[in-house]
């Protein structure tokens, strides 16, 4: 564990691609289909989108064209009816592409006494559950204006480029972290401003943009390929109940399932 005596430190994490291993708001596209809020021709664009972003194409003129394109698409959508979809299929959509080696990592940087913040560029009601999920201690997102419970298609906070190094600034300015002590991962180019914030940023699956900017500033480059769903990670075992399930529960975490135990064990402690 950190000394408690030094400045708190976190750990920054862009999400799509660099946690997850596809973009988060175009994953649920097929369960907004069945949900009614988009046509089959969003589904088939939304995919396409996809595709474009998974192998690395997409740059930043076309990010953009993603955000009006989203932002128009939930125009008037019930946020209530967002959040209910994503949360009945966050555990068959999300889980099964997380990134392993980022799981551990959270396991860890949780496990050295850091928080871990995702900084996302997908809306908060996708993000947030997300984080949730992964056990992080914070979430910043894109925020959506919202007037009598739908979405006007306005964009009231873009969590996108400088706007991340803004934010983590404004979070260690809160929370007391020594930016210069705090790790950061990221997988775009757009990140760079993020990156460079911290004493320790990582380039994780880089573009060809920030793997230049990598090699350049000497940045550790990190490969992310095992997708694996979060309860896969437990030990498989047969185990008793009572004070021999709960400290049986301990040692899993601190071998395997580190982010599970100590995320409700912050929770647990703060209320």
């Amino acid at each position: 564990m950190e000394n408690t005596s030094l400045p708190r430190t976190a750990a920054f994490f862009d999400l799509d691609k660099t946690v997850i291993a596809k973009s988060s708001a175009l994953t649920f596209g097929k369960s907004f289909y069945r949900g009614g809020l988009m046509n089959r021709r969003a589904v088939l664009r939304s995919a396409y989108t996809q595709f474009i972003f998974l192998i690395g194409r997409a740059d930043h003129e076309q990010i953009e064209r993603m955000r009006t394109y989203l932002s128009a698409l939930c125009q008037g959508w019930d946020v209530e009816q967002v959040k209910d979809i994503v949360a009945e299929t966050l555990h068959d959509i999300i889980d099964p592409i997380i990134y392993d080696e980022a799981a551990s990592l959270i396991e860890r940087h949780h496990l050295a006494g850091r928080d871990v913040v995702i900084v996302s560029t997908s809306g908060a009601e996708v993000v947030e559950p997300i984080g949730e999920l992964l056990g992080a201690d914070r979430v910043v997102a894109t925020r959506m204006v919202v007037e009598e419970g739908r979405y006007t298609g306005e964009v009231e906070y873009y969590a996108y480029g400088p706007t991340k190094a803004e934010a983590i600034a404004e979070l260690a300015a809160s929370e007391g972290y020594d930016l210069s002590r705090c790790y950061a991962y990221s997988d775009s180019a757009t990140d760079l401003p993020m990156l460079a914030a911290v004493g320790h940023p990582h380039a994780v699956n880089p573009d060809r943009a920030l793997r230049r900017e990598a090699a350049a500033r000497e940045w550790p480059v990190l490969a992310f390929s095992r997708q694996v769903r979060l309860r896969q990670r437990l030990p498989q075992l047969s185990m008793p109940s009572g004070p021999v399930l709960a400290a049986a529960a301990l040692g899993a975490a601190a071998a395997t399932a580190g982010l599970v135990w100590y995320t409700s064990r912050r929770r647990a402690l703060r209320a």
